[in-house]
């Protein structure tokens, strides 16, 4: 059977060693995640409820050793997987609440002449076993989006973590079978990309939830067929800086948002920086000291703002991208050098509008500026891009920023901070090759289920 090695991306250590699944395993999990299937939707709401109650509280009771055995497999900083394993508290506990509101409708059928006497309303039931695949930058809070939804609305889960770091998240699977959980209603398997076509193409898969590249939810798409796809995917959020902003403020944004935030591996990191020229260089200026203030290194120091990124070759990609933007014509003030997986935070000005490599989605703490004269340029040169995950404006005009917001073709809008910003109670996700998908506690549990319709004939005599 093949292993998975796990390793500190910072310190090549190595954390664990875990089975990968062959396809013949895959086939078998599936086969017994139908069991699972029927033994959750016959758990009344408030079982359910009570289930995913029990999981927040074991994670909670182990959320410090999750979130460094998190940070040193993932390569974030302590501060922030603290923050994630958190989130996925309050996720389990948000959709335990959740499975009790699954609520149906009666519909008024003597809008229809002749069905005055007839009586119709809906019920919601479970979709079927729902797969959940799960990216490597914020593994524990996206599984307990995507498993903690599926297990309210009375679904079977089959969950495949990220192979690069798949310890937190297998250990929090442990933690819902302590919690009671039905035999083979969550199950785990590990595995490379053939594993995620197999699950989408599986007949007895009957939803499939994705968050991760634009071009591995192509695949998963491909393979899936008349099944629900579920996908949550890359995106190249833009954020602009009009010339009556704080850009001071606005830098620390980008600082906290791009820089920092997940060592800049973030689909909703801000990606590109519009600036309004009279603005320009006060804002430079401000960017330049807040990232100088950055201190790169071991993930799991207190003081660390930047670990590793998830893998050497990442970083060597990142690298890449930044010469990218050099030979296209634009100006690196600070960073962009790799070494090993560590990657220097990155700024650089004078990025030109139509570079190629400004387009494409870098997945790393780099921040490349542009300049613009007017709002209306700003908001074509953000839509521009093929994705449309989130997008920010700063400014101090709420006209100008609503009527900004309302022309960006973005899923969401942050006015006068930065789009790494996800709470778990707003649907969250983007247009276009984003994916088009919303994921939040209110929205995917209702996601999870189906509608069925029962007409009463003759009700009302």
């Amino acid at each position: 059977m093949p292993v998975v090695t796990v390793r500190n991306p910072g310190t090549g250590e190595v954390l664990g060693e875990v089975s990968a699944h062959d396809a013949t395993q895959v086939a078998a999990i599936v086969d017994a995640a139908q069991e699972g299937q029927r033994a959750m939707a016959a758990l009344a709401a408030h079982e359910r409820e009570a289930l995913l109650r029990r999981v927040a509280d074991l994670v909670e009771a182990e959320q410090e050793s999750l979130a460094r055995l998190l940070a040193a497999e993932n390569g974030k900083p302590i501060t922030q997987t603290r923050g994630e394993v958190q989130a996925a508290v309050r996720i389990f506990r948000g959709y335990a609440g959740e499975a009790t509101r699954l609520l149906g409708r009666q519909i008024p059928l003597d809008a229809v002449p002749g069905l005055e006497r007839h009586l119709a309303v809906t019920l919601r039931e479970p979709l079927g076993v729902v797969a959940a695949l799960v990216p490597f930058n914020y593994p524990v809070e996206l599984y307990a989006h995507k498993a903690a939804a599926a297990l309210a609305a009375g679904n079977a889960v089959v969950v495949q973590p990220p192979a690069k770091c798949p310890l937190a998240v297998l250990r929090v699977a442990q933690l819902v079978e302590q919690a009671g959980a039905p035999p083979h209603a969550h199950q785990i398997v590990v595995g490379d990309a053939a594993v995620s076509r197999q699950l989408a193409g599986s007949a007895g898969i009957a939803a499939i939830s994705l968050t991760g590249s634009t071009a591995a939810g192509r695949a998963v798409a491909r393979e899936a067929g008349l099944k629900k796809v579920y996908l949550e995917l890359g995106g190249n959020d833009a954020l602009i800086v009009c010339a009556d902003a704080d850009v001071e403020e606005a830098a620390r944004a980008v600082v906290l948002g791009r820089l920092a935030r997940g060592n800049g591996q973030i689909c909703c990191a801000v990606k590109r920086v519009y600036v309004q020229r009279p603005v320009h260089d006060a804002f430079v200026d401000a960017l330049v000291a807040e990232a100088a203030k950055l201190t790169v290194g071991d993930q799991l120091l207190e003081p660390t703002d930047v670990g590793p990124l998830i893998t050497a070759d990442a970083a060597e990609r990142v690298e890449q991208a930044v010469r990218a933007l050099v030979h296209d014509g634009a100006r690196l003030l600070t960073g962009g050098g790799a070494s090993g997986a560590f990657v220097d935070p990155a700024v650089l000005v004078d990025v030109p509008a139509d570079s190629p490599a400004f387009a494409e989605e870098i997945f790393g703490p780099v921040a490349p500026v542009a300049r613009f004269d007017d709002p209306e340029e700003a908001v074509a040169l953000a839509n521009a891009s093929p994705y449309g995950l989130q997008a920010a404006v700063f400014t101090r005009d709420v006209s100008r920023a609503l009527s900004i917001a309302r022309r960006l073709d973005v899923g969401g809008v942050i006015v006068n901070g930065s789009t790494a910003l996800r709470a778990e109670n707003l649907p969250f996700g983007g247009t276009k090759d984003t994916g088009g998908y919303r994921e939040g506690i209110h929205d995917t549990v209702l996601d999870f289920t189906r509608q069925k319709t029962v007409v009463v004939m003759d009700a009302f005599r």
